[in-house]
């Protein structure tokens, strides 16, 4: 946020947690290489969901509970000081997570995230009584996005999956479908994998799971608190990547309805390497032998690919469907031209 009237209203609402501790539940990066992606398909618009300015250096943001059980979001600007709390965290290591109230830009009202555990000791969670700001203006608390239904969150919770197990996923396409092939079929799609809804992890910091709650506070934490999350339903991969023998004509696409969907999304892609997007619409992370992981969204589609391997595509409106995209000659040039311009982790 900025601005006098917003950093006022920031302090005082950091001042209004500081009278009752923040039990500390779980915290999140929210920075143009990685943040919750069920908020949106990039980084402006993840922070535009919590009412915030794309700030480039990013923001990390505190999940807790008060002494009353109520939820809130207290968001920071010390990136570093939450990034070193939640890699303490994923080692299973103790970590005092406790911001300095100056490092605070809002704390607001309920949780953007789903959290499948509480603070010991206190109420359930609960969203706290909404208070006007200082302008008079009631913001409701903030919730979590609804993937109880396909739709643009959950693909890309999808495309999450995806990339947290891209062996297994892999493993699904039969040998010799995704080797070099003639000109005219690079790039092609492969019959579609059609994927059945599971409970499975998606790729977010706050989306692990953990036993129980730590026992900490915004001010003094004396233990871990490891993400975790009720996760949502997201693709699982298919026993095996088939196309239907007797598919449905009222909602079934075509062969040539998917390939031209599929296409019109590459062309999407091949379009941000003359007119930049959105920072974080293209992401790129480690992936072992050397190779990137890259992630692509946009407008109703996600991709997944490894630049040494090929890429799957989720679309809006193909509920639960992944298709994989075959390597040819062409992708491989596509995918280092992104991993160019895409956003890495510091």
């Amino acid at each position: 946020m900025t601005g006098t009237d917003e950093a006022a209203a920031a302090t005082a609402a950091a001042d209004a947690v500081d009278d009752d501790a923040l039990y500390v539940l779980t915290a999140v990066l929210l920075t143009p290489a990685q943040f919750p992606s069920v908020l949106g398909d990039d980084f402006p618009e993840a922070c535009a969901a919590l009412g915030l300015e794309p700030y480039p250096g990013g923001y990390g943001l505190v999940l807790g509970q008060d002494g009353s059980g109520a939820r809130w979001t207290v968001i920071v600007d010390d990136v570093s000081l939450v990034a070193v709390a939640i890699a303490s965290w994923d080692c299973g290591m103790e970590y005092d997570l406790s911001p300095d109230e100056r490092t605070v830009v809002a704390a607001l009202p309920g949780w953007p995230l789903e959290l499948a555990v509480a603070a010991p000791g206190v109420a359930p969670p609960h969203d706290p009584e909404p208070e006007p700001d200082e302008d008079g203006t009631v913001r409701p608390p903030l919730t979590p996005p609804d993937t109880s239904v396909w739709g643009s969150p959950q693909r890309r919770l999808g495309a999450d999956e995806i990339a947290l197990q891209w062996a297994m996923w892999r493993g699904q396409i039969a040998d010799g479908q995704d080797e070099d092939g003639d000109e005219e079929e690079d790039e092609q799609p492969e019959p579609t994998a059609s994927a059945e809804s599971s409970t499975a992890a998606p790729d977010d910091p706050a989306d692990e799971s953990a036993d129980a709650a730590p026992e900490t506070s915004a001010d003094a934490a004396d233990s871990a608190a490891p993400s975790t999350s009720e996760t949502p339903e997201v693709p699982k991969a298919p026993e095996t990547p088939e196309t239907p023998d007797e598919p449905n004509p009222d909602t079934s696409p075509t062969p040539g309805d998917l390939n031209a969907r599929v296409e019109r999304v590459l062309d999407e892609v091949r379009q941000y390497l003359d007119s930049p997007p959105p920072l974080g619409r293209v992401r790129s992370s480690f992936a072992p032998g050397g190779a990137r992981m890259l992630r692509a969204d946009g407008p109703g589609w996600s991709i997944v690919a490894r630049t040494d391997d090929i890429a799957f595509v989720l679309l809006d409106d193909e509920p639960g469907e992944v298709t994989p995209v075959g390597r040819g000659p062409k992708l491989p040039e596509l995918l280092e031209a992104l991993d160019a311009i895409a956003v890495r982790p510091s």
